[in-house]
Formats: structure tokens, C-alpha cells, sequence
């Protein structure tokens, strides 16, 4: 990494938010003597340490910082649709998903219908006690709320110590209005750019046995992932969110 890169991305980052050397290292822990080094490239090795602390404060990522190639790269969130008509097909995906999580010791989460909660329960028996269980119908009671409830949860699991949340997530259709079909199918593709940092993958099950043909097209076109069984393959059909929002239901 250059020593000049990082002192130049981080005095820039400083100046975005409008804070002199003496508020970062408030801010940071990191002494402003420390910084002034660092920003004129005097400091030729920074630690992992001190990076994260200036990351933390600035709310930059290190790789900003650093220069990396990683920070215009790939987000880490996944976001994986599962199509099943039937309980056998839910719970072939749904319950290995789930397990390796709890193998893992990741934080798990599963938002569905109180029928495959009981399914989810049955399957995993006593490791169900790592999983907290939702209901749908009140977890996805607007869209701008179920995001905020998904983002919640990730921050304080990865807070409280885990390293990677899991999460099923299965939506409500049923009596949905036609213009409240087009917002929850927009939801879908702005969870990519809403959680996009966020250390979590999202496996979403689509009842297929009595969704509507064209909400389960746009699933596809939703999720970067598709999940069958244990296998997640790259998704063919995906729109990337900037074209699906933009082009997808522009009529609407």
C-alpha cells in the first residue's frame, strides 16, 4: 500500500466531514500527531489497528483508505431467491441454509409463514434455539420498514460478536394490490443497494405453487443468486438495480 495514497484518501475523508487532525483523533483514539504523520506520508507503515480506527470514525472502509481495488469492488452482501412449490423443496434448501449457519456460529434469522416456521422448528429440532423466528406478516408491514428491521438486526448481531448473519426472508403477496406488488418487487432489488456492505446473506423463498407467474420473473430478476436444494449458482436472469429500477416498471 502507499504511504501517500492512504495520507492523501485520508485528508480528503477528514475534510468530507469537516473535522481538523484534533477532532479525528477524538474521534478515532488515533493522536493527531499520529494523523499529521500519516496524511503527509512521514508514516510509512500504518497498523491494522490504527486504519480501523480512522475507518471507524471517518465511516470509510479500510480498503477507501488503502487504495484497494476492494473498495470499487463487489459488495459482500448475497442475495439468494429460492423458488419451491412444495414443503419438501423449501425445506431441502431452506433447513441446510440454515444449518451451516449454526455450524458456523453465525447469527440466523428466519422471516416466513408461521406454516414454514413450524416446518423450519420440526427440521432443525433443538438447533431451532439459535434461530429467531419472525412472521411475516408483521415483519413486512412497508417496505422502507422491513429494510430498516433487516439492517437492524445485521448491525447489532455483527456488534454483539458474529461474523456473518444468515437470514431466510420470505415476503408477503398474498392481497397485495397491484401497485403494492410493484413496490415490494422494487424493495427486492434495493435491498442489494441498501445492505450492500452489510456481512449477511438472504435467502428468499418464492412459493412458486401459488404466486403469480410474473412475481416469481421478477424475483429472478431481483436476486444476483439462485438457490436449488444446497446448490446457489449465479443467477442469469438478474437486472442489476440501476437498470431494474430505472427500466423495469417505468410505466408504473
Amino acid at each position: 500500500m502507499s504511504s501517500r495514497r492512504i495520507g492523501e484518501t485520508l485528508r480528503s475523508a477528514r475534510g468530507r466531514r469537516g473535522w481538523s487532525r484534533d477532532a479525528l483523533a477524538y474521534h478515532s483514539g488515533v493522536s493527531a500527531s499520529a494523523i499529521a504523520q500519516i496524511e503527509s506520508g512521514r508514516r510509512r507503515e500504518v497498523r491494522l489497528s490504527t486504519l480501523a480506527a480512522l475507518a471507524g470514525a471517518l465511516r470509510v472502509s479500510i480498503d477507501y483508505l488503502i487504495g484497494s481495488e476492494a473498495a470499487m469492488g463487489s459488495p459482500v452482501f448475497e442475495h439468494h431467491v429460492l423458488a419451491y412449490d412444495s414443503d419438501e423443496d423449501f425445506l431441502a434448501a431452506a433447513v441446510p441454509f440454515l444449518a451451516e449457519g449454526i455450524e458456523r456460529s453465525e447469527a440466523l434469522l428466519a422471516v416466513t409463514t408461521q406454516a414454514n416456521i413450524e416446518l423450519l422448528r420440526g427440521s432443525l429440532d433443538s438447533r431451532c434455539e439459535d434461530v429467531v423466528f419472525a412472521d411475516s406478516s408483521d415483519w413486512y408491514s412497508s417496505p422502507i420498514e422491513a429494510i430498516r428491521r433487516y439492517l437492524t438486526f445485521v448491525k447489532e448481531r455483527f456488534e454483539s460478536g458474529a461474523m456473518w448473519v444468515r437470514i431466510v426472508a420470505e415476503p408477503v403477496w398474498a392481497g397485495r394490490s397491484d401497485a403494492e406488488v410493484i413496490a415490494w418487487t422494487r424493495y427486492e432489488s434495493l435491498l442489494n443497494l441498501a445492505c450492500a456492505s452489510s456481512p449477511a446473506t438472504i435467502l428468499c423463498p418464492y412459493d412458486a405453487s401459488v404466486l403469480a407467474a410474473a412475481v416469481v420473473a421478477d424475483a429472478h430478476r431481483t436476486h444476483p443468486r439462485v438457490a436449488s436444494g444446497t446448490d446457489v449458482a449465479a443467477n442469469p436472469a438478474y437486472w442489476k438495480p440501476e437498470d431494474f429500477l430505472l427500466e423495469a416498471h417505468t410505466a408504473a
